[in-house]
């Protein structure tokens, strides 16, 4: 399949059909996704009483048989708020760093986001926190794709934070229309495929999530032969250095959901500034054919691989404006 060039499209309805070539494209790359939805049948397993708010750890289904734990934050007094899904990046304890139990405070995003008066959700990720199998180590995929040979470590991320999203709607206090994603490293990765592949959501903030592949000196990490393999159907694209979407093919599938998009100019693994920005320029092409021009942006800093205060208020600004 060749890839579709962004450049070229001049109508919204061109559109449509590139946008169904690179949706097959995209999923082909992804695996098999679950075709059932299990009702989450969501269970409050605890409850912690928090400065204006409520945090809750919750637990539901992702799929027929697996129930995962997640951290739900309520704030006080909320009546149908959007909701925020909180993604985390690759660190082992997973939903516990956006929680702000530990880690980078300013990754605490799941509580960052309840104190300012929204519902939100961080669950962990398959191989994280408490998904990780006690015999191996966080991030190794070799159980995983063991167990599901047809399907990618980010299809199961992406199908899990699905379900994430049909959680909220079990949770009363959640207004349903206004849903929006929030990751940084692997949690803007899969903050970016949800947004892509999930019309649900209203709004987004990726940081540090990616570089195009075409432009990555080292693409072969999206498809390691071992550790935390994300895309293993992505290999032979990778040696033959011909793809068949990119990231910029990601970002238009958004549309016309708002897209914030942060990178770093310097020591960000997955954040080539000059790639991302160039993949933001050719999906904004799709965004103005949709009408929502003002609906994507690209915010790049120095501060390497991290969420700075300075990223933090561009995010809440973001939210405020689109949730």
């Amino acid at each position: 399949m060749s890839t579709v060039d962004l450049t070229k499209i001049e109508s919204a309805l061109a559109w449509g059909g590139a946008r169904a070539k690179i949706e097959a494209a995209v999923r082909k790359v992804l695996g098999s996704l679950p075709e059932k939805r299990e009702e989450p049948q969501v269970k409050t397993a605890d409850e912690y009483d928090g400065p204006g708010y409520t945090r809750k750890r919750i637990n539901y289904f992702v799929d027929e048989w697996t129930r995962i734990s997640a951290w739900l934050f309520v704030p006080n007094g909320t009546d149908e708020a959007p909701g925020i899904l909180c993604c985390h990046r690759a660190v082992r304890q997973g939903k516990d760093e956006p929680a702000g139990l530990e880690g980078d405070p300013n990754l605490a995003l799941a509580r960052r986001y309840a104190e300012m008066g929204y519902v939100t959700l961080a669950p962990d990720c398959i191989t994280a926190g408490d998904r990780v199998s006690s015999r191996l180590q966080a991030y190794d995929t070799a159980l995983f794709h063991q167990d599901h040979p047809k399907m990618s470590l980010l299809g199961k991320m992406l199908a899990d934070h699905m379900r994430a999203i049909d959680a909220f709607g079990e949770i009363s206090q959640v207004d349903t229309a206004r849903i929006g994603v929030a990751g940084h490293g692997l949690g803007g990765t899969n903050a970016l495929l949800l947004a892509a592949l999930d019309d649900r959501v209203l709004a987004c903030v990726a940081s540090c999530g990616f570089s195009r592949f075409e432009k990555d000196r080292e693409a072969g990490r999206w498809a390691r032969e071992k550790g935390m393999v994300l895309l293993p159907g992505l290999r032979e694209a990778i040696t033959a250095r011909k793809y068949p979407f990119d990231w910029e093919h990601i970002l238009a599938l958004a549309a016309p959901s708002a897209l914030m998009v942060i990178t770093s100019l310097k020591e960000a693994e997955g954040s080539n500034p000059e790639s991302c920005q160039q993949a933001v320029k050719r999906a904004a092409r799709v965004y103005k054919l949709l009408g929502a021009g003002g609906a994507i942006e690209h915010y790049a800093h120095e501060d390497g691989n991290r969420m700075t205060h300075e990223c933090l208020e561009m995010c809440d600004d973001w939210f405020e404006r689109w949730l």
